[in-house]
């Protein structure tokens, strides 16, 4: 990791998230997510006979729900600095620079790469395994850190 953000980290008396926590908090918000998918496209959802015509209908609205875990990470990153599955994990997202929750900018910036990183087979969250300071893609463009609370 690089001394900078060790030193920086020190100074404030934060500790950087466990990749564990960080997964479970992932799964949290993805379990929400995807609850309110099924809620959102309601009946023609429980009406599907087979699981081809679930996936099919899922499908159809895959830009909606991309566009809703944008929104989804952006707003709960920008006004509480945590996704209610990082809140659950008691862990919180900070930019580097201010220590501080981060701004809307940042917060969309960070959202809109995880997405993308989603969509490229998980590999920018594979990353902050082999990071030191445990940065995924979306921490590294929007510098951000994860720590816990």
């Amino acid at each position: 990791m690089n001394e900078e953000i060790q030193d920086i980290l020190h100074r404030e008396g934060m500790t950087l998230s466990n990749i564990r926590k960080r997964a479970v908090a992932f799964f949290i918000d993805e379990m929400l997510l995807s609850f309110l998918l099924i809620i959102s496209l309601g009946d023609s959802f429980f009406e599907a006979q087979t699981m081809e015509e679930m996936v099919l209908i899922t499908n159809a609205y895959v830009f909606e729900y991309m566009a809703m875990k944008i929104i989804y990470q952006a707003f709960f990153v920008m006004q509480y600095g945590a996704t209610l599955g990082k809140i659950a994990m008691k862990i919180r997202v900070i930019e580097i620079s201010t220590m501080q929750k981060p701004n809307v900018i940042v917060a969309l910036n960070r959202s809109i790469v995880r997405v993308l990183s989603e969509m490229l087979f998980y590999l920018g969250f594979l990353w902050a395994a082999m990071d030191p300071a445990r940065q995924t893609w979306h921490d590294k463009t929007a510098k951000t850190l994860v720590v816990d609370v």
